[in-house]
This record gives structure tokens, sequence and C-alpha cells, in this order.
């Protein structure tokens, strides 16, 4: 039986719970969560990238049951009761770490290691049954822009095995421009937003011209104003490696009044 192809997809996961708790400035990014789960079909499992673990070598989780890391401060007390239940993938953990192996890139396995709130809060919105396998890949702790395209250009082949590649991050994240909660218009964050958006989905780049400029995203148009340290951005790094070719934009809306991006490769 041949396999089934997932997509890859890149998104935002929000502010900490928030999310999950009504809060009217992540409405839009709900509904498009809503609005994107056919588009990914039924994985078989799902491997997700998100911006809140780093280490110095790429760290897989491959617990059976990884529990959840609430690693957010001072939200309501029911933020620190959520539950995600879903279950790990040692297999597939080994499998990744062999596909790292394969290409020169070193990794290691934590069999302790939980799932941070850039899993659960996604994926409880998208597959809230949390009954599809998970295991979670950290970032490099030298965020560096190739190194993570690297990275996904060793996994691109858990695609065409039903396997869901999931970056979870967000397109802008200054923490004091987003905790004032001004909606007008944000021109440094509108600039970068195109800029992305271009580097991402355009037909017309080469793969090599594309990946340079993600490799030089720092040279966009207020790159540091956007994002004064790049690890909410680089799980799209590791997701354009996988991806290989030009994405389609699936989110251009507002994520506590400033402009976000989602995008899918199929």
């Amino acid at each position: 039986m041949k396999n089934q192809h997932s997509p890859i997809l890149f998104l935002p996961h929000g502010g900490g719970p928030l999310p999950l708790l009504g809060d009217t400035n992540h409405q839009e990014m709900i509904k498009f969560m809503h609005e994107i789960i056919p588009s990914l079909g039924i994985p078989a499992s799902i491997l997700i990238i998100s911006a809140h673990w780093e280490e110095e070598l790429v760290t897989i989780t491959s617990g059976n049951n990884p529990s959840l890391i609430y690693d957010y401060y001072g939200f309501p007390e029911e933020s620190y009761q959520l539950e995600y239940p879903a279950p790990g993938a040692p297999v597939l953990a080994h499998k990744i770490s062999d596909l790292l192996r394969e290409n020169g890139i070193e990794s290691k396995l934590s069999d302790q290691r939980g799932f941070d709130h850039g899993v659960f809060v996604p994926l409880k919105i998208l597959f809230p049954e949390a009954n599809i396998p998970c295991v979670q890949l950290s970032l490099l702790n030298n965020l560096d822009p190739e190194s993570h395209l690297k990275i996904g250009k060793a996994l691109s082949k858990l695609s065409s095995e039903n396997t869901l590649i999931i970056g979870s991050g967000l397109s802008f994240h200054n923490m004091q421009s987003l905790m004032s909660l001004k909606n007008s218009l944000d021109h440094k964050n509108e600039e970068f937003e195109m800029w992305l958006i271009d580097a991402c989905t355009n037909q017309n780049y080469a793969p090599n011209v594309r990946e340079q400029k993600l490799i030089k995203w720092a040279e966009a148009p207020f790159a540091r104003y956007c994002q004064p340290r790049e690890e909410h951005l680089l799980p799209l790094h590791v997701c354009a490696g996988a991806g290989g070719s030009a994405a389609k934009l699936v989110f251009d809306g507002k994520i506590m009044g400033k402009k976000t991006s989602a995008f899918l490769w199929n």
C-alpha cells in the first residue's frame, strides 16, 4: 500500500496558552487553524519543531508518553491544567535520528523531554483527539539559519511517509510591541511580512535564491525589529528546507494586533 503524502506547515502558535482560553486577540488565528484542518489530511504521525526548545545538538523526543511543559507564567490556573495526552513515537524518533546522521547532522534522543506550549497549544486546536503519535524536534541554540534549512532537507522524505511536519513559531515576535496590543498600522511589521511572504511563496525564485534569502533573513527590511531574537522564525527554515519549493500563503492575518503569516508546502 502506498503511503499517503503529508504537507508541511509553518504556523503561529500565539501568545502562551491564550489561544486555548478564548482570547479575542487570537480569533483570526483560531479561525485559520480550524479552516486548515482539511488540508492536513489524517497523518500517521506528527513531527513538530517549536520555537521553545533549543539545544546544542538537535534533540528529539523519544518517550512513549511525553508530559506537558507549562513554560509560561502569570496565566489563569486553568492554563496549568491543560492536557494533551498524545502518544510519543519512539520508532519515528530513531528514524529522524538516522536521517539526520545520514546527512551529517549529529543529534541525540531524549525520552524525558515533554511537549512545550509551542507543541500542545496548536495541536489541541488542530488535532483535539490527541490520538496521533507525535515527536518534537529542538532548534539548535546557535540559531544558524542555514543549519536549520539543512535539518529540514534531511527530513524531507518523512512527508512522503505520511508524517506531518509542523513548524510552530511566529513570523512577528517583538514582545514589547505584541504586549502593547496596539492594532494600529505598523509599517515595520508590514514591510517584513511582505518580504517574508515573497521569499517563501514567489515561484519565480530558483531554490538556491530562496535559500539565500532565508539564510540572510536578517538583511530584510526591519528584520530585527520583527525578530529581535530569531527562535520564533527558525521553525520556518526547517519547514522551508523540508518543503524544497515555493510555499502557499495560508494565513495573512493579525495576532495581538500584529500581522503574522502561515505557510503550507504540499
